[in-house]
This record gives structure tokens, C-alpha cells and sequence, in this order.
């Protein structure tokens, strides 16, 4: 299901999400950068992780890591890809912890949001 938000129309926290995995893109020169949010509004933040023996999209990794420090849910979720959309599987790692109404922004290189999704 899209949501009809413009990026203008996005909070602060969710703008600040988008620019967390803008930079973990940019910093660690991966192809993809998430960051997530969780009940408690703590965020963490991932890359892509692409080992031989370990594949995690960037959002699948942000939800890992919120998961391994305890978060009991998500309010929030923001990618940043050349993708077009949010992958089937990134949607249910969100889905999985947060439900499926959680929002999941993609947004492009730039930061400009693509597309806002609910995980479900």
C-alpha cells in the first residue's frame, strides 16, 4: 500500500532517518544505507552487508541490529537505494518487528523520497 506523503510532508524523525542512511550509503560505500526507529526512538543505522558467506540488504541489517539491542517494535523505517521500490524482504524484516503499518521510505542517492510504503 503507498502512502500519498510528499517529502515536505514528512516529520522531523522521518527526515532524520533518511539522512542516517544517506550517510551510512555515502560513508561506507555501499549500495544501499537504512536506518530505522524504534518504539523507544533510539535509530540504527546499517549498510549492505555483502559477504561471501552473509548477504543482508541495508534495511535488513538496520532491523537486525534494532532487534539484537532489544527493540520490541518500529515506528519508522528509511532506505536509501537506486532501487525504485522496497524489496519484498526488506518490507517483512520490517514487518516482522514493527507491523504492517510501519511507513518504509525509500529515498534516492540525493535524499529525496521516492516512495513511502507500509510494510505490510
Amino acid at each position: 500500500m503507498t502512502l500519498n506523503r510528499e517529502h515536505g510532508d514528512l516529520g522531523a524523525e522521518d527526515l532524520k532517518i533518511i539522512t542516517l542512511a544517506r550517510s551510512a550509503r555515502a560513508r561506507n560505500g555501499v549500495p544501499e544505507g537504512a536506518a530505522v526507529r524504534d518504539e523507544t526512538g533510539r535509530t540504527y543505522v546499517a549498510g549492505t552487508v555483502a559477504l561471501e558467506s552473509l548477504k543482508l540488504s541495508a534495511l535488513q541489517t538496520a532491523v537486525a541490529m534494532a532487534v539484537a539491542s532489544g527493540a520490541r517494535s518500529l515506528e519508522a523505517a528509511a532506505v536509501v537505494s537506486n532501487a525504485d521500490a522496497a524489496s519484498d524482504a526488506d518490507r517483512a524484516a520490517v514487518r516482522d518487528l514493527g507491523g504492517a503499518e510501519t511507513p518504509v521510505l525509500l529515498a534516492g542517492p540525493d535524499g529525496q523520497l521516492r516512495v513511502a510504503v507500509t510494510a505490510g
